[in-house]
């Protein structure tokens, strides 16, 4: 279960609350891009960046000259944002609108990985998180190449998730409104592959689809 701490209780549509940690790594997970929050001294600032999960950390890496880095590196409160949308709620009135989505928050800091080995770890976990088995086949990161990336890490310790599901919520007297209502969902579909010019073509195209389930092209109903 989540931890339920003053920051992370939810008032606002508390009944999309959910307290399972399975749903956070869910959301983490699927989305793969985070919303990160710093207060950059002149202005606040959210970038998205790429973020993984193993276990229960969080991880983004990129150059050593990048702000958001340099913020983050030496401890700064931040908060992470994930989101994922589902649909649209069609309601017979204009108030009532909504939608379907999964979002999470995580709080807390950022702490270096400074160890090439550790790093190599954790950016060839991340690689196979999108294209199993893709590691036995690359080039692998070089000394120089670890140098150059700065690897931050945070613990899920302080999150909070809420899923948006229901179905329409009219009022009681726009019923007899004779207007379609219902949800209209999206979907995200990965694939088919899209091979590079270069390309040998006798190469065969690899097989990443247990990576992504039902959101995989060929199984999509």
């Amino acid at each position: 279960m989540l931890s339920q701490t003053p920051r992370t209780v939810i008032n606002k549509g508390a009944h999309k609350a959910v307290l399972e940690t399975q749903a956070l790594y869910q959301i983490i997970d699927e989305s793969l891009i985070g919303h990160i929050a710093i207060d950059d001294q002149s202005t606040p600032l959210v970038i998205p960046m790429l973020v993984w999960r193993v276990d229960d950390m969080i991880y983004i890496h990129g150059a050593h000259n990048s702000r958001l880095l340099r913020r983050l590196k030496h401890g700064a409160q931040t908060c992470v944002t994930f989101t994922l949308f589902d649909g649209w709620v069609l309601a017979r009135s204009a108030f009532h609108h909504s939608a379907h989505y999964r979002s999470a928050v995580v709080l807390g800091q950022f702490s270096q990985i400074e160890q090439a080995s550790e790093k190599d770890r954790l950016l060839n976990h991340f690689i196979e998180q999108i294209a199993p088995g893709r590691t036995e086949q690359v080039r692998l990161s070089s000394d120089k190449e670890l140098a150059a990336t700065m690897l931050l890490a945070m613990p899920l310790t302080e999150a909070s998730v809420k899923i948006g599901k229901f179905g329409v919520n009219d009022d009681k007297q726009d019923m007899d409104r004779q207007v379609w209502a219902g949800i209209l969902p999206y979907r995200t579909v990965v694939g088919p592959l899209q091979a590079d010019p270069n390309l040998n073509p006798e190469l065969e195209s690899p097989d990443y689809s247990a990576a992504y389930g039902h959101r995989w092209h060929d199984n999509i109903e």
